[in-house]
């Protein structure tokens, strides 16, 4: 059975623990919440970070354990205090890919592979691990999520590792996977009828209802912070410097405009130094309103009702959208929408050039960075980070009508021969 750690019941002042927040639109300020909206301008709300904070050089962040919390002066969490929960998430590897980079026609590219992330194999575990947080210091007694899959498995995981109940709602066509993947932690599991944005409004009512921690709805403020530390760990792995180019996924939006606060917040400690990374966002055709904005010009999102087998980023209405598309643009960078069979090519590239098998988002954000490089926004001179945000095994059904059926043989070498001499006459055709 597992350790439960209780939430706390705040004997204590929670600025000692959690930080403030600030309204980013009016700049209101109050005390810890369970919050995301200002109450002045519903503007969003971010944690507020003191300022003359003391901050680690290199060699203090390179001496740490490899986690995100090796960077926890940039997470929202008081000085001195100590996060109990998922301390060992974080530190997935940056791959250099040379075939990859070929096929792009840039002239050096990386994989930041979230794809193998603790414990859920996927990016989400990030966020989850300071939400998880943020709730115990809150003294929430349950947590939950709205997901299209993959933070439906992070929270799962990390509540149970805290001994915390959970709530999961899911739209009704997830993939099996996912689904398996939350029920086997013990988790509510429930299947809401409609998209996203549905699941999305029915949690907010709930977070209000029942006084849970929603991580993505009245948690946000703090559980977004998570989504900086893969910047961060771009840095420093690149021996700290930046890339010129980052292509990522969006959904919701949160992880580019974070991926832009962690690069600007390394640059301001001084840990790096050269201009901050284009942002290129990549979305599925079938749900791709952040892009559609970007292409627009204007700062209107109009919301979309998915048609993607990309479940995981189809998110109709996000909600850093209008802050993703001005993060791209005032970055130097670009979004691109690609088709569903683009993105399954997507994810047979990634596999053939580097041996990782990324999930249908990782198909998009492959298959749109192709799509940026024949724009003419990814060239020779570019070194870019590929931002590979879950697991193939996943989404193994996108897969499953476009591979070759394996071939079936008797134990004879003759039989093998024969397979052999058809795969060189293909090769030399």
């Amino acid at each position: 059975m597992a350790t439960q750690i209780r939430p706390s019941r705040i004997p204590f002042s929670l600025t000692d623990v959690l930080l403030p927040l600030k309204c980013r639109a009016c700049g209101v300020e109050q005390e810890p919440a369970a919050l995301t909206v200002c109450d002045a301008c519903l503007g969003p709300l971010e944690p507020l970070y003191p300022v003359g904070r003391n901050l680690p050089d290199r060699a203090t962040i390179a001496a740490r354990a490899p986690s995100l919390w090796r960077y926890q002066e940039w997470l929202p969490f008081a000085a001195g205090s100590t996060p109990p929960l998922s301390r060992d998430t974080g530190f997935s590897p940056l791959v250099e890919a040379p075939r990859l980079a070929d096929a792009l026609g840039v002239g050096r590219a990386w994989v930041k592979n979230d794809a193998v992330s603790h414990p859920t194999l996927s990016f989400k575990d990030r966020v989850v691990a300071t939400a998880i947080n943020a709730a115990h210091a809150l003294g929430l007694p349950v947590v939950g999520c709205a997901s299209t899959g993959n933070l439906a498995n992070a929270v799962a995981a990390h509540a149970a590792r805290a001994g915390l109940p959970a709530w999961i709602f899911i739209p009704e066509d997830l993939e099996p996977a996912k689904v398996l993947g939350s029920l086997v932690y013990g988790a509510n599991v429930v299947r809401v009828r409609g998209h996203y944005d549905d699941v999305n409004r029915l949690c907010a009512q709930l977070a209000d209802r029942f006084g849970w921690g929603i991580v993505n709805v009245n948690l946000r403020s703090y559980y977004g912070e998570g989504s900086k530390t893969m910047a961060f760990e771009i840095v420093e792995q690149l021996g700290w410097r930046l890339p010129t180019a980052v292509v990522a996924p969006m959904a919701g939006g949160s992880l580019l405009t974070k991926l832009g606060k962690g690069f600007g917040e390394f640059l301001d400690a001084g840990l790096v130094e050269g201009p901050s990374p284009r942002l290129h966002g990549a979305q599925a055709a079938g749900c791709a309103p952040i892009v559609r904005l970007l292409e627009r010009g204007d700062d209107v999102l109009v919301p979309e009702v998915p048609q993607t087998i990309a479940r995981s980023i189809a998110i109709g209405n996000p909600a850093d959208g209008r802050y993703a598309a001005r993060a791209m643009r005032d970055s130097g960078g670009w979004g691109a929408a690609v088709s569903d069979l683009a993105l399954v090519e997507g994810i047979r590239l990634l596999a053939e050039t580097t041996g990782i098998f990324t999930e249908t988002a990782g198909g998009v954000t492959v298959a749109g960075a192709l799509a940026l490089s024949r724009a003419g926004r990814l060239g020779a001179d570019d070194e870019v980070v590929v931002c590979i945000t879950g697991n193939g095994l996943k989404t193994t059904d996108a897969l499953r009508d476009v591979l070759p059926e394996p071939p079936l043989v008797a134990a004879r070498v003759r039989e093998v021969e024969a397979l052999v001499a058809a795969s060189a006459a293909t090769l030399h055709q």
